[in-house]
């Protein structure tokens, strides 16, 4: 039981940093253009 009182508080901690992280990443513009690469991979370059 007593940790619990440990393990709780540090996933939620975790969490709190996770979701940073992608809110973080999605204000950079990291998602702005996801099929672009996947396009001009297939693109032929003479």
């Amino acid at each position: 039981m007593e940790s619990l009182y440990l393990l709780i508080p540090l996933s939620v901690i975790i969490v709190f940093i996770a979701l940073w992280i992608f809110f973080r990443a999605m204000d950079s513009g990291q998602f702005d253009d996801l099929d672009g690469p996947g396009m001009r991979i297939l693109q032929d370059d003479d």
